[in-house]
């Protein structure tokens, strides 16, 4: 008996009993389950519905019918085999044009370079090994809100970080691991820094598609 059969079948002998057990997410309380808030590691205790027999069958309806979130390039390759067999936040022609999408790491135009002063208001992320194919790595995991890199616009969630450079010095920080790649950034003697970096699915970056040493080396030098 797979899951999904268990749940139905505990939801179905709560009711036959009377009971009327309510859902609880934190802070979240209704007359219903909002399936789309149910993520792994919630546990779902029941729910209240005014109408018994047509709360348990719109609520499971909400269950197959919820719409899915909208995802990054890194939220669908982080994305669990018990996400996409529960079918939680996959839309399945989107991840379908993602798997045939291709961006080319050796195209200069599927890069952005911005030049900022010191704190930036960025937090970097270290790429998971399995993720990326390759160790090390970091990309942009979040802006800090009125920060200086979230006023300037030109930076994104999930964008890979490939260089630093400023006046003084200039360093290519593809595959390093976080200590390292950070740290050239507060090492930097330079009051502004420019961040050069991909804009693209991670595989496309550290896959059997990554650009080339040299190719990207050089084209880190000339920011």
């Amino acid at each position: 008996m797979n899951i999904l059969a268990l749940l139905i079948l505990s939801i179905t002998l709560a009711y036959t009993r009377g009971f009327n057990p309510t859902v609880t997410k934190g802070s979240v309380r209704g007359d219903r389950i909002n399936w789309g808030q149910v993520r792994p590691q919630t546990e779902v205790v029941g729910w209240r519905s005014s109408t018994r027999l047509n709360g348990l069958f719109d609520g499971m309806k909400e269950a197959f019918s919820a719409p899915a979130l909208e995802k990054s390039y890194l939220d669908s390759e982080r994305e669990t085999p018990i996400d996409r067999w529960m079918g939680w936040n996959v839309d399945s022609t989107k991840e379908l044009a993602s798997d045939t999408e291709f961006v080319d790491s050796m195209s200069s135009s599927n890069y952005v370079s911005v030049t900022l002063p010191k704190p930036m208001g960025i937090v970097f992320e270290e790429n998971d090994v399995l993720t990326t194919l390759s160790p090390g790595g970091v990309y942009v995991f979040e802006l800090a809100p009125e920060g200086i890199a979230m006023k300037d616009g030109g930076i994104q969630f999930g964008d890979q970080l490939v260089g630093v450079c400023g006046p003084s010095s200039k360093k290519v920080v593809f595959g390093k691991d976080f200590e390292e790649a950070i740290g050239a950034i507060k090492d930097s003697g330079d009051e502004d820094v420019t961040l050069v970096l991909f804009r693209g699915p991670v595989k496309d970056l550290y896959g059997p598609t990554k650009p080339a040493v040299e190719w990207l080396t050089e084209f880190v030098e000339k920011h």
